[in-house]
């Protein structure tokens, strides 16, 4: 197994600048905008943004969720490996909100599909866009873009994208892992 860094610390703090500052142009003071980490691994990007939002660019109206799509996935079921549910965090109004899905791997698509039928159990949101670190772009099943994305990665289906983040691994960094 041999890995290959495609994003070091200081790389991923720059795109997480970038990523707050195209939040910010297109929704300005948050008012009528809500963050939504996907869990597992999308909590902490979710997480690291809104702190930045907060502390970094003065914005005082952040509302941040945490949203489980164990049960909605179109593989819940299927295999022999048995899938644990997360918590889902959402203490705010949904209905008429604008919405970012933040995810840090977009690969097949397949969890976004199974956020957007899980959110339909909090109300109808005005707008859903989706925020991904990594856009692994020719890895889709479904017809699924991100509309801000840290990077893009061609990687083949052997191969892995690995986010690490200090809160959980120690470092921030992200890894193509070639099995």
């Amino acid at each position: 197994m041999s890995q290959k860094v495609l994003l070091n610390a200081k790389e991923v703090n720059i795109i997480l600048h970038r990523l707050a500052c195209q939040l910010i142009e297109k929704h300005n003071d948050f008012s009528n905008t809500v963050l939504i980490g996907l869990q597992p691994r999308g909590t902490f990007l979710a997480s690291r943004l809104a702190i930045m939002l907060k502390e970094d660019y003065k914005i005082k109206n952040i509302q941040l969720g945490h949203l489980d799509i164990t049960f909605f996935r179109d593989d819940f079921r299927r295999g022999e490996k048995i899938l644990e549910a997360n918590t889902t965090e959402i203490d705010f109004i949904v209905e008429n909100k604008n919405i970012v899905f933040i995810d840090d791997v977009l690969y097949t698509g397949r969890s976004i599909r199974a956020a957007l039928t899980a959110i339909q159990s909090f109300g109808r949101p005005n707008e859903i866009e989706l925020l991904t670190l990594i856009d692994r772009r020719f890895s889709r099943h479904l017809p699924i873009q991100p509309n801000y994305r840290g990077r893009q990665v061609d990687a083949i289906n052997e191969e892995k994208v690995k986010v690490n983040w200090v809160e959980n691994d120690g470092e921030d960094s992200v890894y193509l892992i070639n099995s």
